[in-house]
């Protein structure tokens, strides 16, 4: 039972995947009609059996076939089924039964609508006979009931609406049979109802009327004339009324078909028989076959066809040449059988039948063609099947009437962007005959690829002070899409550079990607910057990509070194050095700045003009020094031209004339000192650090003694005096003895005014300022106000000596005064004065006033 049922559930599953993807809509319109009649409303019909269809798109449907594209036509946007031109049914469909016009559209969801339009006949046609008079010859030896065939009537309109029946009036002596014939027509048979007698009338006259179908019926009539003859004893006679005989389409001319014999007792002329088509046999089958007249043979004459006509019937009448003959009748069917004689044909049904388009974004499932595959053979012979040849990415799906061709992959144009499709059509014939038809699929393009630079990073190196509007570079993106899609256009993604837009640096061609320069780089502003190319096709929407560009600046030997030391006032510097300077002795430092780099920035130095032969000169760090050594008559100024150049390609250069001069003023110390401004910067500003760092810890003792005993000395001014005669006297000792133990020499030399500082307080409030040393401190000297209560933080007061300033105001009226206050301890006795924390011994002689001692 399950085995049963699941071919059965599959089955059902085939039939409605076909139905979802497959819709029959039926109408049908009179003949006649005047063009634009509208015939149905496609699109509501269709929406109603599930057509998907968008009511924003223009088109709903697509028509991919019209057997009868001339007389009926879909609206594209309203979707109307309406006529083009008035429609004949008779000139159409002759008297077919059925009159169908077929159509498939396509919805933009790719489903099929199949449309039949049948024509409906109407009326308006009247039979009509062959000839406006028939004329027969019956023998008054005719006995009742013979019967004679009349020439038929023919109405163009078919079925109710053709010939239905005859009418004979008036119908005294004669009848009217009416029979039917194989393919629907109705024809009349004249019967002898009573004897004749030619010697009581020999000739009748009567009219014969054929009727359609239609109400009121049309007719058309024919006038009949009889003319009796005399009595012929016997009449020709066939075995039978009807023959039926079937003969194979293709059958070759002279192919016989049936013999006939009527047999007549008469001997002479009156039993000789002669055979003949009677007159209702039309052209065409006269063309086809022929009889002889003698024999009786019916034979082929014509090509058979049976896809043309499956049955002829052929009216023969025989008849004795004796006088006053009355003929016999006999009707033959002929049958032609089919035979696998033709190949199956197969129609494109496409706007283009031997080239279909369809685009690369198609999805599966998608149709893009109708196929149509027609068999003119019956049976076997007739039935189809079809598939498509090759491995593409296309189906076949078959129907009942045709077949569609559906997309069946992934379609890339820029891989693939034609396929050559082939449809193969065998019948069931035996032979087997089968067609073949190709047919192009073009695979149009979608705007579905990126552009694609050529490498994702781009770098070019370019010297400075390039002109504006240079070639830099160029970008290349490539797109393979088609057309629009295909095209590419570049622009520079909007960034800054050193706070400028990066339009003001480069500019590209959005053409063709070349980029320019639209300023003269500086490296020693600018050395490299980076910035984003777009590149976009024209497609709708656009698609895009980027790439980086990397502008790499190169130096140029542009900049001339520029002479930073020593400092120059017009060109010119001025130095100064001892006239005792030894050989080797540093005159100077030239330095110069070039803001170049590499070689282009290495500086080097060298002496072009002036005294060179007393001094040499460094080329990498320019210290000029001496090569002689310089006595009382040396002169007193000497002129150096020095030169600095950098190692460009082509080098730059900048001199300056440094005037040295000799001071016996000075010694070599001072000398470096006054040279080496920077130098003496340094060091004073870490003399000043020092101080500060000391104050810092006399702060701190002094916190922690705020405890003791405050003990305050006033001093008179004879003390004054007296202390200041004293420091006078000290003062030279004082100077040696710290001038010689930082030597370590016994000798006893004089004392610099370098080697002794005093710091005046510039105090408005008090008087004087103190100056205290102290021998148990790592500094010489210490400040405190003369009024202080303590004493520095460590410094007992048995050690400390006083040095007394006075203010500003003081010092003004009285110059170089010293206070020298001495505390007595229980202790031995310690020197009265303490330089760079070293006791000054007693022999150690004082400075003289004219060096300016504690100026």
């Amino acid at each position: 039972m399950e085995s049963l049922l699941l071919p059965v559930l599959l089955l059902l599953a085939v039939l409605w995947t076909q139905a979802a993807a497959l819709i029959n809509l039926k109408y049908s319109v009179e003949e006649e009609q005047r063009a634009g009649t509208v015939i149905a409303n496609v699109a509501k019909d269709a929406r109603e059996a599930g057509f998907a269809l968008d009511p924003r798109q223009a088109s709903a449907f697509r028509v991919v076939s019209n057997s009868a594209p001339h007389l009926v036509d879909i609206n594209p946007s309203s979707g109307l089924l309406v006529t083009k031109q008035k429609i004949d049914r008779d000139l159409l469909c002759r008297q077919s039964p059925k009159c169908i016009i077929s159509l498939e559209v396509m919805s933009s969801s790719m489903e099929i609508c199949v449309i039949k339009v049948e024509i409906k006949d109407l009326n308006d046609n009247a039979p009509s006979f062959p000839a406006a008079q028939i004329e027969l010859e019956i023998s008054e030896a005719a006995s009742p009931g013979t019967r004679i065939p009349l020439d038929s009537a023919y109405d163009p309109d078919s079925g109710s609406f053709g010939v239905q029946t005859y009418e004979l009036t008036p119908n005294e002596l004669f009848g009217l049979e009416i029979k039917t014939r194989g393919d629907g027509s109705r024809f009349a048979e004249l019967v002898v109802e009573k004897s004749l007698d030619r010697e009581t009338q020999s000739h009748y006259n009567f009219r014969i009327t054929a009727l359609d179908g239609g109400d009121p019926p049309h007719m058309g009539t024919v006038g009949l004339s009889i003319k009796v003859t005399d009595s012929n004893d016997n009449n020709p006679v066939f075995g039978e009324s009807t023959y039926s005989v079937s003969v194979p389409e293709n059958s070759p001319p002279n192919t016989p078909v049936i013999r006939l014999n009527a047999s007549d007792p008469d001997e002479g002329t009156n039993g000789q028989v002669v055979y003949s088509f009677y007159g209702y046999v039309n052209d065409r089958t006269r063309e086809l076959f022929q009889i002889d007249p003698h024999s009786g043979l019916v034979t082929v004459t014509g090509a058979l066809d049976y896809e043309e006509g499956h049955v002829y019937e052929l009216d023969v009448q025989a008849k004795d040449l004796g006088p006053n003959s009355i003929p016999a009748h006999c009707k033959v069917t002929v049958s032609i059988l089919d035979t696998n004689d033709n190949p199956p044909i197969i129609n494109l049904l496409s706007v283009n039948s031997e080239l279909v388009e369809v685009s690369e974004s198609a999805p599966p499932g998608y149709v893009i063609a109708l196929v149509r595959v027609s068999d003119r053979d019956s049976g076997l012979n007739g039935r189809v099947q079809c598939r498509l040849l090759g491995n593409v990415p296309f189906r076949l799906q078959e129907y009942e009437s045709f077949s569609t061709i559906l997309v069946d992959g992934r379609l890339d144009r820029e891989q693939h962007d034609q396929y050559n499709l082939t449809i193969q059509a065998r019948d069931s014939g035996v032979p087997m005959l089968q067609s073949a038809k190709s047919f192009i699929v073009r695979i149009t393009d979608e705007n579905d690829n990126h552009p694609h630079f050529s490498k994702p990073y781009y770098q070019v190196i370019v010297q400075e002070n390039n002109t504006p509007g240079a070639y830099l570079l160029s970008v290349s993106a490539r797109d393979p899409d088609m057309g629009l899609n295909g095209s590419v256009s570049y622009q520079i993604v909007p960034s800054q550079v050193r706070d400028m837009p990066v339009f003001t640096y480069v500019s590209i061609n959005p053409n063709s990607g070349d980029i320019y320069a639209l300023r003269s780089f500086n490296h020693e502003q600018t050395k490299a910057f980076e910035f984003k190319v777009l590149a976009k096709d024209g497609g709708l929407p656009s698609l895009q990509s980027n790439a980086t560009v990397r502008v790499i600046i190169l130096d140029v030997n542009d900049n001339t070194p520029v002479i930073t030391a020593p400092p120059l006032i017009n060109g010119t510097a001025e130095v100064y050095i001892p006239r005792n300077s030894g050989i080797g002795y540093l005159v100077t430092v030239v330095k110069a700045d070039d803001y170049d780099e590499g070689e282009n920035g290495r500086v080097t130095y060298d002496m072009t003009e002036g005294d060179r032969g007393f001094f040499e000169i460094d080329q990498v760090n320019g210290e000029v020094r001496t090569t002689r050594t310089f006595n009382e008559n040396s002169k007193a100024s000497y002129e150096l031209i020095v030169v600095a150049h950098d190692h460009g390609k082509t080098s730059l250069s900048a001199s300056a004339l440094v005037l040295i001069y000799l001071s016996p003023a000075l010694d070599a110390q001072e000398s470096m000192g006054s040279v080496n401004l920077s130098l003496i910067f340094i060091i004073a500003l870490g003399s000043i650090a020092g101080i500060l760092f000391v104050t810092m810890i006399f702060v701190a003792i002094k916190c922690k003694r705020d405890n003791k005993e405050i003990r305050t000395y006033n001093c008179s001014e004879e003390q004054d005096k007296k202390a200041e005669e004293k420091v006078s006297l000290r003062g030279k000792r004082i100077a040696e003895y710290s001038y010689g133990h930082q030597k370590k020499s016994s000798k006893k030399k004089k004392i610099s005014k370098n080697d002794i500082r005093l710091v005046p307080r510039d105090v408005e409030e008090t008087d004087k300022m103190n100056v205290v040393s102290c021998s148990s401190l790592t500094s010489s000297l210490n400040y405190f106000d003369y009024h202080q209560q303590t004493l520095p933080l460590g410094c007992r007061r048995s050690e400390s000596t006083f040095m007394n300033v006075e203010n500003q105001n003081t010092r003004n009226t009285t110059a170089n005064h010293i206070y020298h206050h001495s505390f007595n301890s229980q202790g031995p006795q310690q020197p009265d004065l303490i330089i760079n924390g070293v006791p000054l011994p007693e022999d150690v002689e004082a400075p003289q006033a004219n060096e300016g001692f504690l100026d």
